[in-house]
């Protein structure tokens, strides 16, 4: 399903980096990522490789089995090639999310910054780029999670040394 951004039902297939995924893993709440509606969330096979912490491991894994989550391999010649470019700035995961971004079309869930992040928003624009709080906001706005529960996903977050861009929560929580 989803070769593009929105594919012909109105869904963003959006790939996901290891910074955005391994939240969600800390939150315990991949479920988030299936109920936002208009979104299909990919994992490559390069950033379940990231994944490292066995609790986070056997979390994606029941995530994949319940379709919470979909997995994606790397083939394409194209997206290969763009793949080992970009691969010489950056890392496994990022590298293989951009150019899976870049040539299928898809969105980009990632809360890289610098160098990353200039490169994603020059090759597909900032508007095909998610991170942690941009979806968190999602599922408040869109009635997946209440503020409540933003506030106590914010603060989790932060206990795990996440650092909240000001402004990020679109005034929905304290900053």
């Amino acid at each position: 399903m989803g070769t593009s951004a929105v594919s012909g039902r109105g869904v963003a297939t959006v790939a996901l980096d290891a910074s955005v995924l391994i939240n969600f893993l800390i939150l315990n709440r991949v479920q988030v990522l299936a109920d936002l509606p208009g979104f299909r969330f990919v994992v490559l096979d390069a950033v379940e490789h990231e994944v490292r912490r066995p609790q986070q491991q056997i979390t994606l894994e029941a995530a994949f089995e319940q379709g919470l989550v979909d997995r994606a391999g790397t083939a394409n010649p194209q997206e290969l090639a763009i793949f080992a470019e970009h691969r010489r700035v950056m890392g496994l995961g990022e590298a293989a999310c951009l150019a899976a971004a870049e040539v299928r079309g898809w969105m980009l869930a990632s809360d890289e910054r610098r160098l990353f992040r200039g490169l994603a928003r020059e090759r597909i624009g900032d508007h095909r780029i998610l991170t942690t709080p941009a979806i968190l906001v999602l599922a408040v706005k869109t009635g997946v999670i209440s503020v409540e529960e933003l506030r106590g996903a914010k603060e989790e977050l932060e206990r795990n040394r996440f650092r909240v861009p000001p402004g990020a929560f679109g005034g929905l929580v304290s900053e």
